[in-house]
């Protein structure tokens, strides 16, 4: 049952009289007229339960956020976080089991949403929906999230009013090969034409800095195991910079135009593995690689002990603190001539997680006035701040200038350029960080525009934040490269791949593809890593024609045809929103 905002009236109406009994569930059956605005006070206090799969805080909500909250909704938040409390499912299997989950539940969409919905958990709040006018800019995300439930029982999150064709990251894509520009430019800034001529100069650039400031030796490249899966996890990064994503044993190129098996005779997979081992056949793979993990090598980083970054937001965020950059020392994008680098697009449909309303919270009017809320300018710019690069409410980080712009006020410049500052007391007090949303999920695109200033809800693509954050590395890699912007780069070269924002998300395995996955994943890692640290080209090629048989004798391809057509689903609905809403 497919529930647009035109069609709501009616179906609250329905819903009244009983006549939806058999098609919205067992939470949806509560007689409730339907609402056209929310009350512009609530008198009453109240505490929810927040139920956040995301979190990573457990607890009151304190601080400037919480002060927010309160005064506009006179409601606490009691944040209940799996990842705090031991992580895995055991609370919330405790909690379901109990019947009550929470009041505000955050959890991922699919499968996990549509058994709360089925088991009675979840509110259907068709009867707010017509006053949730923030939430309603997005319609379509709502419709396609509660299409198979019979009844509107979530919202979305990470939704945005840009086309899916566009890139959803901000300055710079989620992937790309990051080098230390400075050491770059000490060795000549030399042509990088493929993958594998990177290697040469990560060698000079490691022979010009072998020390770094703490003695240690650097190596320009580090890997980590904590990420392992289907594959070493790694080994898929540079695969991206060919346009290529991962879906279980597959990669798909982000526009549809090629699919492999990550055990495919010269695929990209083993041509990163191959990467890694001549890595480590020049001396500059880190001999660690197999035994630390990434909060260790995040600290390698931090002391410049690695030259070579998968991700901006490893190297430049670990590496490029005031101090490093303005010196010059600092981690940029390297212009690699035959890449085209695979960005997500802007999710039509909302991310991978859902807001929902408790079957029994004692307010759920009030809790839906709040989802609202989170959808709104004011909602965004303060419950994005934490981790989402948002500005937090104007008139406390922020202000507009005299030409109309956006720009951070005093407190700002001390919360974002040296790290936190206190909070004055009428906004709650206390550290800006502390008092920081902790429910570590945007309803809205940080990307997306404010409408009440035209510019982006991030503070990081303000122009004013821009001509700020000048330094001697991004001025040295803007005049080499001839861009502002790492995007601005891409874009003008046409080194961007976009795969459009659909939203997919495939099917739970079978209980067989799911026990032939675990046992070939198994041996797909184990021995991807003895191939990196292979001692000759010999052992590399018996590995990986061992791997292949050894693979396929466990059930490999049986997963990778699975994998295949999921791929291929992705590829049609990702040209399906393409189509729907233009690109």
């Amino acid at each position: 049952m497919k529930l647009s905002r035109k069609a709501i009236g009616a179906v609250a109406a329905l819903a009244t009289v009983g006549l939806l009994s058999a098609c919205t569930g067992p939470a949806a059956n509560q007689e409730r007229e339907a609402i056209s605005e929310f009350p512009d006070k609530w008198d009453k206090p109240i505490t929810i339960d927040v139920f956040d799969g995301l979190a990573n805080y457990m607890g009151m909500q304190e601080g400037w956020f919480g002060k927010l909250v309160e005064d506009k909704f006179n409601m606490k938040l009691n944040i209940i976080a799996p990842n705090v409390a031991g992580g895995g499912d055991t609370l919330f299997n405790t909690r379901v089991t109990a019947g009550d989950l929470g009041d505000l539940i955050i959890t991922d969409k699919g499968q996990r949403l549509e058994e709360l919905a089925e088991g009675g958990l979840l509110l259907d709040s068709e009867s707010f929906y017509p006053a949730m006018k923030n939430v309603g800019r997005f319609d379509a995300a709502v419709d396609r999230i509660n299409e198979d439930l019979g009844a509107t029982y979530a919202f979305p999150s990470q939704v945005s009013s840009l086309k899916p064709t566009e890139p959803s990251e901000g300055l710079d894509p989620t992937f790309g090969p990051y080098l230390r520009w400075d050491l770059y430019k000490e060795v000549g800034y030399p042509e990088i034409g493929t993958l594998e001529d990177l290697l040469p100069v990560l060698k000079k650039m490691q022979d010009a800095e072998p020390t770094a400031p703490n003695g240690q030796k650097t190596y320009a490249v580090s890997l980590f195991k904590d990420w392992d899966g289907n594959m070493l996890n790694n080994a898929k990064q540079p695969t991206t910079y060919y346009g290529f994503d991962e879906v279980g044993f597959a990669l798909a190129k982000g526009d549809g135009s090629e699919y492999q098996g990550i055990l495919d005779d010269d695929g990209q997979y083993v041509r990163a593995l191959r990467f890694f081992y001549e890595a480590n056949q020049l001396g500059i793979l880190d001999p660690d690689s197999t035994t630390q993990n990434y909060d260790t090598l995040w600290t390698k980083y931090q002391n410049g002990q690695v030259l070579y970054s998968f991700w901006p937001w490893l190297g430049q965020a670990a590496y490029n603190t005031d101090a490093n950059v303005n010196e010059g020392r600092g981690f940029m994008m390297a212009p690699m001539d035959d890449m085209n680098i695979f960005s997500y697009g802007a999710e039509a449909y909302g991310g991978k997680q859902v807001f929902a309303i408790g079957s029994k919270a004692e307010d759920p009017e009030r809790i839906a006035a709040f989802i609202d809320w989170l959808f709104s300018p004011e909602g965004a710019l303060a419950n994005n701040s934490q981790t989402q690069g948002a500005a937090g409410p104007q008139g406390l980080t922020w202000e507009i200038n005299a030409d109309g712009e956006p720009e951070l006020n005093e407190l700002g410049h001390k919360v974002f350029f040296e790290g936190d500052a206190e909070v004055p007391a009428e906004w709650g007090g206390g550290s800006y960080i502390d008092g920081a949303s902790q429910l570590n999920i945007s309803a809205v695109l940080p990307i997306d525009t404010d409408p009440n200033t035209g510019f982006p809800y991030s503070y990081k693509l303000w122009p004013t934040y821009q001509a700020e954050t000048s330094n001697p590395v991004t001025d040295d890699w803007s005049a080499k490269m001839g861009a502002t912007t790492t995007m601005d780069y891409l874009r003008e070269n046409d080194q961007l791949l976009v795969g459009p924002g659909a939203s997919y998300t495939p099917e739970a395995d079978s209980s067989e593809i799911e026990t032939l996955r675990n046992q070939a994943k198994a041996a797909i890692v184990q021995t991807s890593w003895q191939m990196v640290f292979a001692e000759n080209d010999a052992q590399f090629d018996s590995l990986f024609a061992s791997l292949q048989e050894t693979a396929t004798g466990l059930g490999y391809d049986k997963v990778l045809e699975v994998d295949m057509s999921r791929a291929e689903e992705q590829d049609a609905a990702r040209k399906a929103v393409a189509a729907e809403f233009g690109g």
